[in-house]
This record gives C-alpha cells, sequence and structure tokens, in this order.
C-alpha cells in the first residue's frame, strides 16, 4: 500500500492540499486526510498531482510510426516516449492503410495489452473509410469503401477499446449501427457530410469527433456541416489539437462558448518526432518535416503534429484561457469518458486505475504511475 502525501492535488470533487491519495495494487483504495498505519508514504514535494492523460490519437512517438511498425515492440516505445509527457493511457493510431496494416495494428494491440504493455487501452484506426475529397495527408490511394472484410477487421479487437474514424455520409447507417452494436466507438473525420448526413451519424450511435475544423465540411451560413454537428451535438465528443498550427486559438475559444468543456477533448496526433530529436521522418513514402513545432510534408499539408499532452494542456491554458481544472479534465475525463472509461479512468477517486502524473510549477511532467507503479 503507498500514500502519496504532500501534494496539490485535483480529485474528483475539486481541488485539495490536505488529503493523501492511497493506493492498493492497481486502484486508488481510497482518499484520506492521513495515510493508513503501515502505507508507504510517497512524498510529492508540493507538487500537483492530476489524473494521468488520456490521448486517444497517437500516430507515433521516439521514433516510431504505428503504421511501419505495427508490433508490440513499437506500442511500447510510442507507450513509453508519451509516458514522459504524462500520458498514462492511449490509444495506439494507425492512419488510412491496406487492410492487413489494420489487422496486424489490432493483433499487436491486443498481444500488448495481453503482455501488460503500461497504458495501452486499445487501437484508434483512423480510416481508411473516409472522403478522399477531405483526405489531408492521408493516401487517396489506401482509402477505399467499408465492406464485410473492413466490418471483420474494425470488430477484431479482443481486448480494450476500438475507436474507429471514418466518414458518415461514405458509410451506411446500417454500417455504423452494426459498429455500435460491436462496441466499436464511432468517429466522424476526413469528411464532407452535411448536417443532416452527420445528425443521422448521430442518430445511428456515433459519438465521437477526430481533430474538429481540420480535414471536414465546415460551418456555413445555411450548411451548418460536420463542425456545426459538431457543435451542436451535445452526444458528441470532439478531439482538439491545440498547438496553435492546426487551429487558431481564436475559433477554438469560439467552440468552447459552444458547448461544456466536458464534449472537447485534447489529443496529439503525435508523430514518431515527438520524444525524438529528428528533424524529418518519412509517411507512407511521403518525406514530411519538422519545423517551428509543427509536421508538414514538402507541399505545406498537416501530417499529424509534433504535440505531447503536457504540451497541450498548457496550451489549452495559454492558448485558450482554460484555467488547469477543465484543461486537464480535457485531457483526462473527457477522452476517458468517450471510450466508455470513465468508471474506471481519467479521475482521482476511489476505484480508480491508479494512473496519475505529478507536474511541477511550470506545467512539466515529473512523474507518472500507471497502474499504481
Amino acid at each position: 500500500m503507498k500514500a502519496l502525501v504532500n501534494g496539490r492535488m485535483l480529485l474528483a470533487e475539486g481541488w485539495r492540499d490536505d488529503a493523501c491519495v492511497v493506493i492498493e495494487g492497481e486502484r486508488i483504495a481510497a482518499i484520506l486526510p492521513e495515510p493508513p498505519a503501515g502505507a508507504e508514504r510517497i512524498d510529492l514535494g508540493g507538487g500537483t498531482l492530476l489524473p494521468g492523460f488520456i490521448d486517444v490519437q497517437v500516430n507515433g512517438g521516439g521514433g516510431r510510426l504505428f503504421n511501419d511498425d505495427p508490433s508490440v515492440e513499437s506500442i511500447q516505445v510510442i507507450a513509453e516516449t508519451h509516458r514522459r509527457y504524462g500520458t498514462t493511457g492511449l490509444l495506439p493510431t494507425l492512419i488510412s492503410d491496406d487492410l492487413s496494416v489494420v489487422e496486424a495494428g489490432i493483433h499487436a494491440v491486443d498481444a500488448a495489452i495481453d503482455a501488460g504493455v503500461p497504458g495501452v487501452l486499445g487501437i484508434h484506426i483512423e480510416g481508411p473509410f473516409l472522403n478522399v475529397d477531405r483526405k489531408g495527408i492521408h493516401s487517396a490511394e489506401k482509402i477505399r469503401a467499408l465492406d464485410e472484410d473492413g466490418l471483420a477487421a474494425l470488430t477484431g479487437l479482443k481486448r480494450g477499446r476500438t475507436l474507429v474514424t471514418l466518414a458518415p455520409e461514405c458509410v451506411a447507417i446500417a454500417d455504423i449501427e452494426q459498429l455500435v452494436a460491436a462496441g466499436v466507438v464511432v468517429a466522424a473525420g476526413h469528411t464532407n457530410a452535411s448536417h443532416v448526413q452527420a445528425k443521422a451519424a448521430v442518430a445511428a450511435g456515433m459519438r465521437g469527433v477526430t481533430h474538429l475544423f481540420n480535414a471536414m465540411s465546415p460551418l456555413g451560413s445555411r450548411e451548418p456541416g460536420m463542425v456545426g454537428a459538431a457543435l451542436d451535438s451535445p452526444e458528441l465528443t470532439c478531439g482538439v489539437i491545440v498547438d496553435g498550427h492546426h487551429v487558431s486559438p481564436a475559433t477554438l475559444r469560439l467552440a468552447l462558448r459552444c458547448k461544456p468543456s466536458s464534449g472537447f477533448m485534447l489529443v496529439t496526433d503525435a508523430m514518431p518526432s515527438v520524444g525524438s530529436d529528428a528533424s524529418a521522418f518519412l509517411l507512407q513514402g511521403r518525406r514530411i518535416i519538422v519545423k517551428d513545432g509543427a509536421c508538414r510534408s514538402d507541399d505545406g499539408t498537416l501530417a499529424g503534429s509534433h504535440l505531447d499532452m503536457a504540451a497541450a494542456v498548457r496550451n489549452a491554458m495559454s492558448m485558450l484561457g482554460l484555467d488547469l481544472a477543465t484543461a486537464v479534465e480535457m485531457a483526462s475525463a473527457s477522452p476517458a469518458a468517450l471510450i466508455g472509461l470513465a468508471e474506471t479512468h481519467g479521475r482521482i477517486a476511489a476505484g480508480h486505475a491508479a494512473d496519475l502524473v505529478l507536474l511541477d510549477d511550470a506545467g512539466k511532467v515529473i512523474a507518472t504511475w500507471i497502474g499504481g507503479r
């Protein structure tokens, strides 16, 4: 049994500086005024203890790209890299690729969870069932229609959570309903959906929006588009990349006025450059340059990001004017809720996973715990 003491703690009920978090095994056993007798005391040195960050869109890190090497070893490197930035739970993410790569990625995530690789909560399959007109950096040659083989692949994960990004106007409503019935969390992204088409997908059980504003039909005066549906639908949790490159901070501040902060989550869309000193990498044969904190192809197209979750939290405060508690909610509780883990992850509360991050006064990560370790 461990007792974390002497810290400013963001508990489920709010800030406390007079409590201790008791960890037993992989779970938080209790929040108490004083450590129980016999507990190992861990002094937090006055640091800020938060629920660990959950990133549902992680393409790579530490020099590894999940698409290039969908293996347990690759997942372990990516997870260890992002843990240094406070991410205690993540979904390794595949962008549009052949079904054989999707199946290999699913197999690797299953094996990683079975092997106990810390922090792996499931998989995010972003494509290939997208709208080629909104492909962004995704390869047009990889984008395809959803068929029976695709449905079988998307529902193949045996352990953890599956998040699928698709273009709702390119997929039959019955297929969205089938995915939802199988436990898949469906999100809209790389989409040209009309407001009507997006709302129909929401009615079918779609619950997420992948990188709001990027690669989707915009908000218009007479056609609200996918962006309008995202901001007008309380059912949808919208991922946002707060790096100053993907979306104007002013645009994000406006979006935050449209629905509660719980309707938004911070994501990184991180590429192999995070946690690496590489200034370039290859993405499906295309050269991507890392410069001024952004990842771009030679033609200037954004290709994921060079963002980590601790930086995303800091940016949400400095760029969007959020307080730390709200920024952390968007980095922990919101993504946990989207992927169906609200009862076990994303908060510091008795019974929840002991997934925690300790920050210093500058918002830099001092330590993390995953499953109490």
